[in-house]
C-alpha cells in the first residue's frame, strides 16, 4: 500500500482542518517617531557652501588633496606639452616623406611599386615553398603557420604606410 493510498482510507478532515494555520498579526503598540526625520527647512549638515574650494586650508587632508591636485593639474600640463612636441615631429616625418615620394619622377614611381610588388609575391612564394616542405615532412603546424602570416602581415602593413605617402606625393604633384 503507498502513502497516497494510507492517508485516503483514514478519517476526513474538515475543510478547517486541512487549511493551513493563520500566520500571526503583530499588533504595534509603538507610535510612529519624527523626530529622526530631516527638516528641510533648515541647513543641513550635508550641505556645502558654494564657496567651499576658495576657502583657506583649515586641515593637513585639505593641504594634501589641494597639493595632489596640483601636481595632478602639472602631469596634465606637461603631458599635453609633450604631446605637441611628439606630434610636431610626426608631421615633420610625415612631410619628409611626402615630399621625398612627391620629388619622384613618374619612371621613379613606377619602378617603386613595381620592385614592392614583386618583393611581396617574391616573399609569399618563398614561404609557401618552405611551407610545402614542412608539410611534406609533416611539421606544418600552426606556430610556422602563425610566424609565415605575421611576416607577411608585417611586409604588408609597411608596404601600405609608405604606399599611403607614396599616394600623398602623387596627389601633390597633380
Amino acid at each position: 500500500m503507498s502513502y497516497a493510498a494510507a492517508v485516503a482510507s483514514g478519517p476526513k478532515q474538515t475543510p478547517e482542518e486541512a487549511a493551513a494555520p493563520q500566520p500571526p498579526e503583530i499588533i504595534s503598540s509603538e507610535s510612529a517617531s519624527t523626530a529622526s526625520l530631516v527638516d528641510v527647512d533648515t541647513p543641513s549638515v550635508r550641505t556645502v557652501p558654494s564657496d567651499f574650494m576658495e576657502q583657506d586650508v583649515k586641515t593637513e587632508t585639505q593641504a594634501t588633496r589641494q597639493e595632489l591636485e596640483d601636481a595632478a593639474e602639472r602631469a596634465r600640463a606637461e603631458a599635453h606639452l609633450a604631446k605637441k612636441k611628439g606630434s610636431g615631429r610626426v608631421r615633420k616625418a610625415d612631410s619628409v616623406l611626402t615630399q621625398w615620394f612627391s620629388d619622384l619622377s613618374d619612371n621613379a614611381t613606377t619602378a617603386l611599386v613595381v620592385s614592392n610588388l614583386t618583393a611581396v609575391i617574391g616573399l609569399s612564394a618563398y614561404l609557401g615553398y618552405k611551407a610545402w616542405g614542412l608539410y611534406e615532412r609533416g611539421r606544418l603546424g600552426w606556430k610556422p603557420v602563425g610566424l609565415g602570416v605575421g611576416i607577411l602581415g608585417g611586409v604588408g602593413l609597411i608596404e601600405g604606410i609608405l604606399g599611403g605617402y607614396l599616394y600623398k606625393g602623387k596627389k601633390k604633384q597633380s
